[in-house]
Formats: structure tokens, sequence, C-alpha cells
């Protein structure tokens, strides 16, 4: 049957964990509905901003079951521009950080991952809005990776300004404890216990303190100790600028517990809410950018979240075949023609990257099952069961450049099936 496209604004997966959700819009034209909804509730915010780069920066998408597998990808799209003039810069940030102080509650945080080009104007802003008492660290992220340079000395440091709302914020360090990268080698006294365990000792005070070697310590405003992504990392998206999840785990870890809402207001990648979802945190999202929606149904697969975004009523030629079963419908995508960019060709089907089954309501479409590609699983699978429901029935496919289509699927025809 060929199916009717539908406008839809909200899609709505269920899953495990607290709820979470997306938004793909600009963060200053959505910063008044954030305020109005989580005004003094977000316990923890990480901003990735622009770094005043002047680049245009890309996302390489794989495009077909061949490139899923050979995990390299052909279609090159932008993801987003970084060519602000400074002055644009300074009052974009100005306007985001306000909203970020009325976002966070009394005990909350906030992460500013910044380099050394955005880092003076940063500091500057956060100091004046937030309290130059407030500033706890000015965290040093050693990446190592990276080319050498011949006109200045290679840069291989990205900062991250660590700043509290007020006196009462709740960090718990012990909760990023890690395992000692070099033994103790100092003036204490070396011992070895009855379990062969290492360890030193110092008398003072007429007390005597003892250290083993392999107690785990806390990081320092130094991390080392967290690699950047290398190019065939499993974690790499194709996104530029995408950060390793063990960095945002350990921000997520010191800064917020189970339940508490975990903010990414340049979610990009989507690192930061993948961090918050697998540490049992809810978590809210923002990003222009519409590829980051794909990347996020692989990332987030299997949590309770909901993505919304602009009205969405593109029609695309879509046809499917529908059977009836035993408390299901086996729904199987027969054909879609996609709206391919400019200069670039492919088998139709080869540029679906993923697709779903669902129930309409209103504008929300809810997901019931869906299908994407993965590393694990390049080849995309066209049949899906829909489990019988009230409500209509619908179907959403994505393509491979970020773009969403809605159908409904005929209820008359679903109704011939079940006589």
């Amino acid at each position: 049957m060929m199916l009717e496209s539908v406008p839809v604004a909200r899609e709505k997966m269920e899953g495990k964990g607290p709820s979470g959700r997306f938004c793909q819009a600009d963060t200053l034209l959505l910063m008044e509905e954030l305020l109005s909804e989580y005004r003094e509730k977000v316990k923890l915010i990480y901003l990735d901003p622009p770094f005043l780069t002047g680049d245009q920066f890309t996302m390489r998408v794989r495009v077909g079951e061949r490139e899923w597998r050979r995990g390299t990808g052909s279609l090159v799209l932008p993801s987003y521009a970084d060519k602000q003039s400074r002055e644009e810069y300074q009052a974009m940030m100005r306007r985001v950080l306000e909203g970020v102080r009325e976002l966070l509650r009394p005990d909350g945080m906030l992460f500013l991952h910044c380099d050394f080009r955005a880092n003076p104007i940063l500091r500057t802003i956060a100091d004046e809005l937030f309290g130059w008492e407030n500033f706890l660290n000015e965290i040093i992220w050693v990446y190592h990776t990276g080319g050498t340079a011949k006109r200045y000395f290679s840069r291989k440091h990205d900062v991250i300004l660590f700043y509290r709302k007020g006196p009462q914020y709740d960090f718990h360090i012990e909760s990023v404890l890690h395992p000692r990268v070099t033994p103790r080698d100092n003036h204490m006294r070396k011992h070895v216990d009855p379990d062969g365990r290492v360890y030193r000792s110092i008398r003072s005070g007429g007390r005597v303190y003892t250290y083993y070697d392999d107690d785990p310590e806390a990081p320092t405003d130094v991390w080392d100790d967290v690699s950047h992504l290398q190019q065939r990392d499993p974690q790499r998206t194709g996104y530029d600028t995408q950060k390793p999840l063990n960095l945002l785990d350990r921000i997520v870890r010191c800064a917020s517990r189970e339940g508490e809402i975990v903010m990414d207001l340049f979610a990009g990648s989507g690192t930061t809410l993948e961090a918050a979802k697998s540490l049992g945190r809810a978590f809210v999202g923002v990003d222009a950018c519409p590829l980051v929606p794909n990347i996020l149904r692989r990332r987030l697969d299997g949590a309770n979240w909901e993505l919304v975004f602009p009205a969405r009523s593109q029609a695309q030629p879509c046809r499917a075949n529908v059977y009836g079963g035993v408390g299901f419908y086996h729904v199987e995508l027969s054909s879609f023609s996609p709206d391919l960019p400019e200069g670039f060709s492919c088998a139709p089907m080869d540029f679906v990257d993923n697709w779903a089954v669902g129930y309409l309501e209103g504008d929300c479409f809810r997901v019931m099952a869906q299908e994407m590609r993965t590393k694990r699983h390049p080849n995309l699978k066209f049949c899906l069961d829909l489990p019988v429901f009230q409500g209509i029935p619908g179907l959403r496919v994505s393509d491979a450049a970020g773009k969403s289509y809605y159908y409904k699927i005929n209820a008359i025809e679903l109704n011939n099936l079940a006589l």
C-alpha cells in the first residue's frame, strides 16, 4: 500500500531508566522554553560550545550495508559552522550562560569545555555571572594525539572550567577514584603485608599512617588518563569534535546522582546523554544539527526518552505491505524514494538509515519497534512486528542525511486484515 504522509513534531521511545529528552533546536531560541520547565531543577550542565575556530565542521555518514560493514562513510554533510566573530560569540555565550545559571539547582554545577581561543572569553563571562569565588577548577584534559607544529608548541590539551552555583554544591569525588598509575616513590618506609600487598608508612605526631600502593586515587585537575578518540575507535559516530565516553562518565559521576537531571546545550554527538543514560540520570540535550537524532537513536537505544523537533510534513513516496498476525501486524517496508543530496547517488533502500513502526498520537509518534544499521548489524531488515493497540498505526523512515518522514498506515486495510 502507498502510505500517507503526516506531520509529526515529537517522537517517544519507551525503555528503561529515568526519562530523557533531546530537542533539535537552536539553544538560544529554546532557552525561554527550557527555563519555563527546568528552572533550578538541573543538577549538572556540561557545555562543549564552538571554540571560535573559524571552521566549517562536518560529519562523515555511512550509507548502505557495504559502508557500515567496511566502517567508512562516503557522504560528507555539514554539522555546524563555527564562524562567528569574537563579538557575536561573546554575546551568544553570555546569553547561554545567563540561562545556565537560572537552570541550575542551588547545589548544581557547570563544566564548561573550551580551548585556548575561547578560554579567556568564557572564563571572564562565567566569573562575572557565577562569581569568581564559585570557580573551582581549571581542568586540563591532556589528549596527546594530533600532529606537530613548527611555528608554535603543539597543542595537546583542552580546558574544562568547573563552577559551582553556590557554596552548598553536591560534589562527590569518591565516585571517580581510579587505580594508581604510578607507585608511590617517596621517603616513607616500604613494607609488604601478609597478603603480599605493598604499603608505605610514616610516623607523625605519635601516630603511624599507612598507605597502600594499590589504593585507588582521586583525579587531580590534570586529566591525562582519558584518551582522545582514535580514528578507528568503536565509539566514533563520524561527528567532528566528538568527546570520549570516559570523559563524560567521570563528569557525570562526580557531579550528579541517580535520577537527577543532566543537561547538555550543545549536545553534538550525544556523549553526555549516553553517559547520563548509562549512569541512571535523567537527561536533556539540545542541538540544532539535523544529523544528531540518527546518532542518538543508536546511542540511546533501550532508553526512555523523547525526541522533539520542528514539525515535519515532508513527503517522499513510501510503500509498505502489512500482514495480519495474532496480536500484531507484520509490517514490511517495500519501497522508499529518498531525496538524495546533490551529486550523491546510491540505491534507494541503501539510503534508509533506520526505520520504525508505532502509533500516532496527535503530533507525536510513539515507537513500538525499530530497526537501524549498526557496525555489528550493517544489513537493515525491512520487516517489523507492530503490536495491536488502540490508536492510529504509523511508520517512520529516517534517511542517511538526517531527514525523517512519518506516515499513517491505512486503518481500513488493517481492519480488513483483522476480519
